[in-house]
């Protein structure tokens, strides 16, 4: 499994951790049931503090992406349709989010940048 850390970034480092794992299981390069690396040899290979890999985990098993099996590790988990269309749904929503700010950054109304969403729209 391939994590690249971006020191520079504003993201947190647990945070990529963790779009990066869901990237990996909703394009189905992480199948079900694929066993992570453990906390400890993540870290390592990383080189960052256990700390951040476990609270990574412990974000994507709420999120529904890892199961975690005591003494055993973390897998991947059975990812449903509704989960992959909910994920599917939120970076739409923080992409069209984007374009909105965009919009208004450049002081154009609610209604210009509904016309342009509405144009676009009409051309697809």
């Amino acid at each position: 499994m391939r994590i690249i850390i971006n020191n520079s970034s504003m993201q947190p480092i647990y945070e990529q951790i963790v779009e990066q794992i869901k990237g990996m299981v909703l394009d189905g390069s992480l199948k079900a049931q694929t066993m992570l690396p453990s906390v400890r040899a993540l870290s390592k290979e990383l080189k960052i503090s256990a700390l951040t890999v476990k609270k990574a985990y412990d974000h994507l098993e709420q999120a529904g992406f890892v199961v975690t099996v005591h003494g055993k590790g973390s897998f991947v988990a059975g990812i449903s349709g509704g989960l992959i269309l909910e994920e599917q749904k939120k970076e739409v929503e923080a992409d069209l989010e984007m374009a909105i700010r965009k919009g208004r950054s450049c002081h154009m109304t609610d209604q210009e940048i509904r016309e342009l969403f509405n144009l676009i729209m009409e051309d697809l």
